[in-house]
């Protein structure tokens, strides 16, 4: 099927992601389904009473479908699909999102032949609002890392995953697929698998290694993967979520707090003592300047209300 086709290209020529490549293929089954239940797809399958209904079957009914209309859409069947979306309540991120999925995929059918040009090409991107990222104090991040338990090897490793989130503002994606052999203990560095496979290095704090080595010290095998669960397999980016609203909870810190939410304390922190903005790009893998930007927005508000407070004429 031509979406099987399309999500193969991104894993082996771009590197996504699994997550990124569901993602990619929801979106573009949306189209599709959009395109065919406008057309004449779902005519004879309603006038059928006694159709027995196969979910894979119609799946490939409608990309074969679609792939017969395919020559005939042009802006307007893209332009009319995003007018849907806004009338279904989603939001300007997500349709920015399903936008981009859908210049891809037209990109992917020029160059496989099946049509000329990418009716989405031309199509702006809806104006977004980038939302000031959520970060801690660096009083709560301390509070929060102090307060951890280290009483076993789970509270140990859970100290060291954390420390290493806010010393490395790594992803948590990152983090998941972070193995031993990584780590450069003596100098202090760890090389990082980031979005499209992309490799960076970026330095680690001495309390942060420290911490790993605590915990590693009392696992009996030297397993591959850096953090490992009660079953000594891979820990999944979803079970470091939940540890970490467990470990929030306990340490009975009343703000809402991510992997992400470190990520951005980290850079923010960063800033705030002096760091180039440009160096704070190349250690969170940012791919441009202006995503790291943001972070100058939150030091501006921070400096503004310092201003506003101390300034006798302000």
């Amino acid at each position: 099927m031509i979406l099987d086709r399309f999500v193969d290209t991104l894993l082996a020529e771009k590197g996504y992601s699994v997550h990124t490549c569901r993602a990619y293929r929801s979106d573009i089954s949306g189209f599709i389904q959009f395109v065919t239940d406008n057309k004449s797809f779902d005519q004879n399958f309603d006038q059928n009473p006694n159709h027995n209904f196969n979910q894979g079957t119609d799946e490939v009914n409608r990309q074969e479908s679609f792939l017969r209309q395919v020559t005939t859409l042009d802006k307007t069947a893209i332009r009319n699909y995003l007018a849907h979306l806004v009338k279904s309540g989603k939001t300007k991120r997500t349709i920015a999102r399903k936008l981009s999925s859908l210049k891809a995929f037209f990109d992917y059918l020029v160059t496989s032949g099946q049509i000329l040009v990418n009716p989405a090409e031309m199509i702006p991107f809806p104006k977004l609002e980038k939302p000031i990222p959520r970060f801690l104090s660096i009083d709560d991040v301390f509070y929060l890392l102090d307060s951890m338990k280290k009483e076993t090897w789970l509270d140990k490793r859970n100290f060291a995953m954390f420390e290493t989130f806010y010393s490395t503002g790594m992803r948590v994606s990152e983090m998941e697929g972070l193995n031993i052999e990584n780590i450069d203990f003596k100098r202090q560095m760890i090389r990082v698998f980031g979005k499209g496979s992309k490799e960076r290095v970026v330095p680690v704090g001495k309390r942060a290694l420290a911490a790993i080595k605590e915990y590693r010290v009392l696992l009996k095998e030297k397993f591959i993967p850096v953090f490992v669960n009660k079953n000594f397999t891979r820990l999944s980016s979803r079970s470091i979520h939940r540890i970490l609203d467990k470990v929030v909870k306990q340490c009975q810190l009343n703000v809402p707090v991510s992997p992400h939410t470190l990520r951005h304390s980290f850079a923010t922190h960063m800033l705030d003592c002096g760091a180039d903005l440009r160096g704070i790009q190349e250690i969170l893998g940012h791919a441009s300047l202006s995503t790291t930007q943001i972070y100058t927005h939150v030091s501006m508000d921070r400096l503004m209300q310092v201003y506003d407070k101390a300034h006798p004429r302000s």
